[in-house]
C-alpha cells in the first residue's frame, strides 16, 4: 500500500516560521486564490468529474492566526453557480463574506470572481469552509486552522505534530443529477456509497488500497488531530484502535479535557483531540461510522485511515477499532454531557444569565402537494411548521438597502399550536406553510432558543448551525421540553460553546446567545437533505446605535443575481 505522507506537518512548520514577526496588535494579511474547477477523480472503481478548489479534494487548508485579516479570491470556472461559507467564523458586521447563497450574497456565476475579505477576531482553533449552494459541498470543502496569537500557548500540552482529519461522503454517480431526479420524483435522494477520510474511503472498500490516508507517527509522542465532519447527512462516530483520545476543543472553543475511546461528531462540527502514541509499534485503523438512532436509512459503511508507527512495514494488517453500534443512543447522550467549556480567566464562558427573549422552535418533516412531481407530493421540512422558501435576491442586500417584497419579518417565536411533540408518529395533516419569513431581533438582545424535535413522520437527530454566532448549549433532554422543570437543570457555568448543536432524536436542545452581530444570519439543519426540504430560517439582527455597531457597506465586487 502506498503511504500518503502528511504534507500538512511540513507545510505548517514553514508556515509557522513565517509568523515569527507577526504582532498580535496588527495581525498579518493572509491571501489565497481559490480556483473552482472540475477534476476527474477515481474512487471505488469509478471515475467521474467533480467540482474542486484548485484541483484538490479535499480543498486547500486555510491557515491564519487569531487577529489576522484573510483575503480569499474565489474564481468560478464551473457550470454551477457557486458560493463558499467560512463555517464558524463570526464575520462581525461583515455578513457580505459569510457565503450562503441567496442569504448573504448572490452566488458567483460561471466566470465570475468574488473576494471574501474578513478578519479573524477572538477565535482560534479548527473550523472549515464549504460550498453553500445546491449539494456542491459534497466535494467543495476544506479545513480552516486558526493558530493562537504569538506567546499565547494552547491550554493543553503542546503537541509534537498535528494533522487534519476531514470526514466526508462519496457518491459514485453525479450528486447534482441524483438530487434533481429525486426532487422530480418527490422522494429522498440516494444515500452515499462511502464515507471518506481526507477524501479517501480506505482499504475496506473496493479499489481503495491506494485511496487510503496514512499518518506516520513516532512512538512516545503526543499528536493533535483536528477532526471535521464535512459529511452531508451523517453524524459519525470516530475512534482509533488501541488508543484513547483526549478532547480539548469543539467548534474552535477550548473544552475541559476528557478522555474517550470514541467521539461523536455531527455534520458541521469540529473536534480537536490529543492522541498519545504509547502503544506497541503497529498499524492501527482510525475508523468512522454512522450514528442513527431513528428509523431512517443511512450509509452504514465504515471508513478507515491508518495510524502507522515509524518502522512498521506496510505489509502488517492494521488493527480495527470496534465502534459503537449505529443506534447507541446512550453513548451519544453520555458523550455530549461530558462536553464543557474551559471557562478560565483567559477563556471565559460568557453565558447570558438574563434572557430578553425566549424562542421555542419545533423541527418537523412534512409532505406537501407537488403537481410537477411524479409522486404528486414532495417531502418538506419546517421550523414552527414553516418551510423556508429561498429568495431570488440576497436577504442581506434586501435588508441593507431596504428593498421591499423580498422577505417578511414575522417568523413566529413559537409553533402555531402545541401538541405532544415526541409522542406516537404523526402521519396525517403533514402539510406545511411556506414563505421567506425571518425573525427580527433588536441589537444586543439576549436570546434563549429551545429547538424541539417532533415525531412528524419520524423523530430524528438534527445538527443545527447558526451563522454569525457561537452559542452556549445550556441544556438538552429527551422527550418534550418542560418550561417549568427543565430550566432548573440548565448549566449556566461552563456549558459547551458551539456553532452547531445536535438536537437529540425525539428530544430538545436549549441554546443562549447575545445578538451583538448586526446583519442577516442563516440558521439551518446541517443535514443537506433537510436544508433542501426547507429546514431553515434566518435572523435579522438590527444595527446598534453607532456606525461601529452597524453592518459594514458591501464590497465593490459584491455579486448580483
Amino acid at each position: 500500500m502506498k503511504i500518503i505522507r502528511n504534507p500538512g506537518f511540513l507545510f505548517l512548520f514553514f508556515y509557522l516560521l513565517g509568523f515569527l514577526g507577526d504582532s498580535p496588535v496588527d495581525g498579518a494579511v493572509k491571501k489565497y486564490q481559490f480556483d473552482v474547477q472540475m477534476k476527474n477523480v477515481s474512487r471505488l472503481c469509478n471515475a467521474k468529474p467533480i467540482v474542486t478548489v484548485n484541483g484538490m479534494f479535499p480543498g486547500p487548508t486555510v491557515y491564519a492566526r487569531e487577529g489576522d485579516r484573510v483575503i480569499i479570491n474565489v474564481t468560478n470556472h464551473v457550470k454551477y453557480n457557486l458560493s463558499i461559507h467560512w463555517h464558524g467564523l463570526k464575520q462581525y458586521r461583515n455578513g457580505w463574506a459569510d457565503g450562503p447563497a441567496y442569504i448573504t450574497q448572490c452566488p458567483m456565476q460561471t466566470g465570475q470572481s468574488y473576494v471574501y475579505d474578513f478578519n479573524v477576531t477572538g477565535q482560534r482553533g479548527t473550523l472549515w469552509w464549504h460550498a453553500h449552494i445546491l449539494w456542491l459541498r459534497a466535494t467543495v470543502y476544506g479545513a480552516i486552522v486558526i493558530l493562537p496569537q504569538p506567546g499565547k500557548p494552547y491550554p493543553f500540552p503542546q503537541p509534537y505534530q498535528e494533522t487534519n482529519i476531514i470526514l466526508g461522503e462519496w457518491w459514485n454517480g453525479d450528486v447534482e443529477t441524483a438530487v434533481n431526479q429525486a426532487n422530480q420524483l418527490g422522494s429522498p435522494p440516494p444515500m452515499s456509497d462511502a464515507h471518506t477520510i481526507n477524501g479517501k474511503p480506505g482499504p475496506l472498500f473496493p479499489c481503495s488500497e491506494k485511496h487510503t490516508f496514512v499518518v506516520e507517527v513516532e512512538a512516545g509522542k503526543t499528536y493533535l488531530l483536528r477532526i471535521i465532519n464535512a459529511a452531508l447527512n451523517d453524524e459519525l462516530f470516530f475512534g482509533i484502535a488501541g488508543h484513547d483520545m483526549t478532547v480539548v476543543e469543539i467548534d474552535a472553543v477550548y473544552t475541559k479535557p476528557f478522555k474517550t475511546k470514541f467521539i461523536l461528531i455531527g455534520p458541521g462540527q469540529t473536534t480537536n483531540v490529543l492522541v498519545k502514541t504509547d502503544r506497541s509499534p503497529n498499524r492501527y485503523f482510525m475508523a468512522a461510522g454512522p450514528f442513527m438512532d431513528a428509523p431512517v436509512t443511512v450509509d452504514n459503511k465504515t471508513v478507515t485511515a491508518i495510524l502507522q508507527y515509524k518502522g512498521v512495514p506496510n505489509t502488517v494488517i492494521p488493527i480495527l477499532p470496534k465502534l459503537p453500534s449505529p443506534n447507541d443512543t446512550s453513548f451519544a447522550l453520555d458523550y455530549n454531557q461530558k462536553l464543557r467549556s474551559l471557562n478560565t480567566p483567559n477563556f471565559p464562558a460568557l453565558v447570558p444569565l438574563k434572557v430578553d427573549r425566549r424562542l421555542f422552535y419545533t423541527i418537523g418533516l412534512g409532505i406537501n402537494a407537488c403537481p410537477t412531481c411524479v409522486n404528486g407530493t414532495n417531502l418538506a421540512a419546517s421550523i414552527n411548521n414553516i418551510t423556508f422558501i429561498m429568495p431570488k435576491i440576497a436577504l442581506l442586500k434586501a435588508h441593507y438597502f431596504n428593498l421591499p417584497g423580498v422577505f417578511r419579518t414575522d417568523f413566529p417565536d413559537r409553533p402555531p399550536k402545541a401538541f405532544n411533540y415526541t409522542g406516537v408518529p404523526l402521519t396525517a395533516n403533514l402539510g406545511t406553510s411556506t414563505g421567506t419569513r425571518l425573525s427580527r431581533v433588536k441589537f444586543n438582545t439576549t436570546i434563549e432558543l429551545v429547538l424541539q424535535d417532533t415525531n412528524l413522520l419520524t423523530v430524528e437527530s438534527h445538527p443545527f448551525h447558526l451563522h454569525g454566532y457561537n452559542f452556549f448549549v445550556v441544556g438538552t433532554g429527551v422527550g418534550n421540553f418542560d418550561p417549568k422543570k427543565d430550566p432548573a437543570k440548565f448549566n449556566l457555568i461552563d456549558p459547551p460553546e458551539r456553532n452547531t448543536v445536535g438536537v437529540p432524536t425525539g428530544g430538545w436542545a436549549a441554546i443562549r446567545f447575545r445578538a451583538d452581530n448586526p446583519g442577516v444570519w442563516f440558521m439551518h439543519c446541517h443535514l443537506e437533505v433537510h436544508t433542501m426540504w426547507g429546514l431553515k430560517m434566518a435572523f435579522v439582527v438590527e444595527n446598534g446605535n453607532t456606525p461601529e455597531l452597524s453592518v459594514l457597506p458591501p464590497p465593490k465586487d459584491y455579486p448580483s443575481c
